[in-house]
């Protein structure tokens, strides 16, 4: 239904970055075998209605929902989707460091037809 790739959002810092895969189904987020964070505290995977994402702050105020904690910092990964869940509404994906609230890697989705 929709497929991105993660981004180093802010080059400057050499802390928060992620590269990668993500496709997403119409009940699940698969991060690919090329998925790849660098290491952090309490990393949760984000689905966001605002595209572009590119700072900590874009997030704020966002209606996000939250898919669970990052199971690791590197490889292929699967989230569930709440059921009955309108992807059309999600424009990125991220993950975020609830710990400092800080965004770590963004992921603009691209929605396939169909």
């Amino acid at each position: 239904m929709a497929e991105g790739r993660f981004s180093h959002a802010n080059p400057s810092d050499p802390v928060h970055w992620g590269k990668g895969g993500v496709t997403v189904r119409r009940d699940s987020v698969f991060l690919g075998p090329d998925f790849e964070v660098g290491p952090g505290p309490k990393f949760h995977v984000y689905l966001v209605p605002r595209a572009q994402i590119r700072s900590s702050g874009d997030v704020s105020a966002q209606m996000f929902v939250d898919l669970g904690r990052l199971r690791a910092f590197k490889g292929s990964q699967r989230y569930a989707l709440p059921a009955g869940l309108d992807l059309s509404n999600y424009q990125s994906l991220i993950i975020w460091c609830e710990q400092f609230s800080v965004l770590i890697s963004p992921a603009d989705l691209i929605h396939k037809a169909g």
